[in-house]
């Protein structure tokens, strides 16, 4: 069996692989476009899942199962793989601890200040008039509540905070006090004091969120979006923040990225901008890596049913 692995690992992950799998095939650290020869013959491709494009599907004639070293899916081209019925996991999951720990950090920055107190650092402005606040006793709607909006919750439950989450058809997920299903999304968006989308990138939530959420909002609610930029309608969010109708936007992606760097949110006091960096640290990569290790295991043993995290291609998710 060969593996095809356009995911670059570190030493220890590489040993790690060839000394539980010493019968299979490791080609490690190829960049798409410069596996020309080795495509044909993977049994087994490995990739973050932005580098495949049809051609590369069509040329994988041995192909049989791609791992997505991410939860993200919207580049994958679904349309040959269905074709071709090839089987493909992805790495949700991996993205919960850290990116929990982001949507936190950034209530807790913004109910505190943090960007004016730095301001005020940089320019040697003693003021103690600077309003703080507390996440004690906040409501936080959390819009998407997989793994990642479930870890987000369990963090917010420890600060005292009241959690409403969403769903696709609003079971009951432990840790959110209550559940809305995708149709009844606007409900409680005029009494939560947090907004957070985790919304990943599908034809049924492109633009989701726009002019009619943010109108909802408090005047003193948060928006923060870590799912997929696509899902936001970013002119209407602009317009929105411009009127007043919400307090403060926390962006770590955008309907075009990198953002440009002459995008009028850059210069939006009321907005905190970070380059698509929510759910990466050194832990990362390990944390994907356990999950294809049992995977490759079920794979071996021919034993698909047991495998995390199997995309449905017609529903592409």
């Amino acid at each position: 069996m060969i593996v095809l692995s356009t995911v670059r690992l570190a030493t220890p992950l590489k040993e790690q692989l060839a000394e539980k799998f010493p019968d299979i095939t490791f080609h490690h650290d190829y960049k798409m476009q410069d596996a020309e020869k080795l495509l044909p013959l993977a049994d087994v491709i490995l990739t973050y899942g932005e580098d495949l494009e049809e051609e590369h599907i069509h040329a994988a004639t041995n192909l049989k199962w791609i791992m997505v070293a991410s939860a993200g899916m919207d580049r994958m081209p679904f349309d040959a793989l269905e074709e071709r019925n090839i089987l493909v996991t992805n790495s949700k999951g991996v993205h919960a601890i850290p990116m929990a720990e982001y949507c936190l950090s950034m209530m807790l920055q913004v109910s505190r200040q943090t960007k004016k107190l730095i301001e005020n650092e940089q320019n040697h402005v003693w003021d103690r008039k600077v309003k703080m606040d507390e996440l004690y006793g906040k409501t936080v709607y959390i819009i998407g509540a997989g793994a990642i909006g479930t870890a987000t919750a369990n963090l917010a439950k420890a600060f005292g905070m009241k959690v409403l989450g969403m769903n696709r058809d609003g079971r009951a997920v432990k840790g959110f006090d209550q559940m809305y299903k995708r149709e009844d999304m606007l409900v409680p968006v005029e009494e939560v004091d947090f907004v957070i989308s985790v919304l990943p990138s599908t034809e049924q939530t492109k633009g989701i969120i726009g002019k009619d959420f943010f109108q909802r909002m408090k005047k003193s609610a948060v928006f923060i979006n870590i799912g997929r930029g696509n899902t936001v309608v970013e002119e209407e969010l602009i317009a929105s923040l411009e009127q007043g109708q919400l307090k403060h936007a926390v962006l770590d992606v955008f309907e075009e990225e990198p953002l440009n760097e002459d995008h009028v949110f850059w210069d939006m006091e009321q907005v905190t901008i970070t380059p698509h960096l929510s759910g990466i640290t050194d832990r990362y990569v390990p944390r994907v890596m356990e999950i294809f290790h049992k995977n490759l295991t079920c794979f071996i043993e021919k034993d698909v049913k047991t495998m995390d995290n199997k995309i449905s291609l017609s529903k592409r998710y």
